[in-house]
């Protein structure tokens, strides 16, 4: 399948290719028996003659093309509806009824505060050129209204609220929030690529519109499509979730960090269930990252057997770690009442032991880098790793299910 993406710069166009071009590729084997064999990338440094030929050529078109902050209000119909307009001319020319997606939105319904919209009105006439195409050539026709949009590659101060205030948190920058109450649907850009996809395949989610609400439709008859996957959030809720974020995020750049008294010197992974939108907006949030904030120093806790450093912090589900033991080191030595760990070698050569309390059973585990293993450290049970080489270190990853507490440990020394 060849496919023509309008828009290819912008920030869907962008996402939408870069998955197609994996497809393409064959990295991205995840969409079934979708094949695609070429994408050409329609953009403003495009030529006529390239859209020409391309409109020739394509079995699909997903028209991104559009005008979101023109200079005068003009500009608006002259980018949305006038593009489109050649764009199907340009298709019809070459008697070309390949299936055709418009990227509309939200605002073309011209209800509520978006009732004297001129963009909803050109993003209007669009979708009403759009389906009366449908109805001249045959052609199958996709029109989505798309809700506000965020996720990696989003221009900051442009359109997307999401986006400015991810930016301003990630690179410590002022925003302002006029009414944090306001609540906004949100689409992230991965939930819309795929559904781009299923459109692709002929899987869309068909609905017509009552104002702003989705009436999703039972059959294929829905003038209109959605993303079924979308979420509602505040903007005191958003910016409240990016405080965290950035709270728990450790820089190696002395301005950052001092901006910031509870900035951490270990990464806190915040809690982000699979589906959520706190997951969707954390990436989000990290893709705006400086450099000073991508990689930073670990706090090591180093002695003469060895070294201790915390990797990172998970909320509610506790820490990952890495032990260095040295040659013929023993560590541990102790137990725990409701603590419980995990001890992987990763490499080295060592034994783990562990006692039961109150009784003289010692069960025993042999690890080694060679054969990686996972070895509980059961409560109630004292234990010790014992580095068995007497020329290579031990490196042990550690996780135990909650973060360490100096006021209250809930570590006894006992020897094995």
């Amino acid at each position: 399948m060849k496919i023509l993406v309008t828009g290819a710069k912008g920030f869907v166009g962008k996402n939408l290719c870069a998955q197609l071009n994996n497809i393409k590729d064959g990295k991205a084997r995840c969409y079934g028996d979708v094949t695609v064999e070429a994408v050409y990338e329609y953009d403003l440094d495009s030529t006529p003659e390239q859209l020409d030929a391309w409109c020739k050529d394509c079995d699909f078109v997903f028209n991104l093309a559009g005008v979101n902050r023109p200079q005068n209000q003009e500009e608006f119909m002259q980018g949305n509806f006038g593009f489109a307009s050649t764009l199907l001319d340009t298709l019809k020319k070459h008697g070309n009824k390949c299936p055709v997606m418009l990227s509309s939105s939200q605002q073309a319904s011209l209800t509520g505060r978006f009732g004297n919209s001129e963009y909803g009105r050109s993003k209007k006439a669009g979708e009403d050129l759009f389906l009366d195409y449908s109805k001249e050539t045959g052609a199958k026709v996709f029109v989505y209204r798309f809700p506000n949009l965020f996720g990696k590659w989003c221009r900051p101060n442009y359109n997307s609220a999401v986006a400015t205030f991810c930016n301003a948190f990630a690179n410590d920058l002022p925003y302002t929030v006029n009414d944090p109450s306001v609540e906004l649907e949100l689409l992230y850009i991965d939930d819309l690529v795929d559904e781009m996809i299923a459109c692709l395949k002929g899987e869309e989610h068909r609905c017509e519109f009552d104002g702003l609400a989705v009436v999703p439709s039972l059959s294929t008859e829905g003038r209109y499509c959605y993303c079924p996957v979308t979420h509602k959030a505040t903007l005191g809720e958003i910016v409240e979730l990016l405080q965290d974020f950035s709270l728990n995020t450790p820089s190696t750049d002395a301005k950052h960090s001092t901006l910031n008294s509870q900035q951490r010197t270990c990464p806190l992974i915040p809690e982000i269930p699979s589906g959520s939108f706190a997951k969707k907006l954390y990436s989000t949030y990290l893709s705006y990252l400086p450099k000073e904030k991508v990689a930073f120093p670990l706090k090591m806790n180093v002695d003469d057997r060895g070294s201790f450093t915390e990797l990172v912090h998970i909320l509610n589900a506790g820490q990952v770690s890495i032990n260095i033991s040295k040659p013929g080191i023993t560590k541990g030595q102790h137990w725990h009442n409701t603590k419980w760990e995990f001890f992987i070698v990763v490499a080295g050569h060592g034994l783990i032991q562990e006692r039961k309390l109150g009784t003289d059973e010692v069960i025993e585990f042999e690890v080694s880098g060679d054969n990686i293993q996972c070895v509980h450290m059961l409560p109630g049970y004292t234990h010790n790793i014992i580095n068995l080489s007497q020329t290579e270190n031990l490196v042990t990853v550690m996780y135990c299910n909650e973060i360490f507490n100096p006021e209250k440990p809930d570590t006894f020394f006992e020897k094995v």
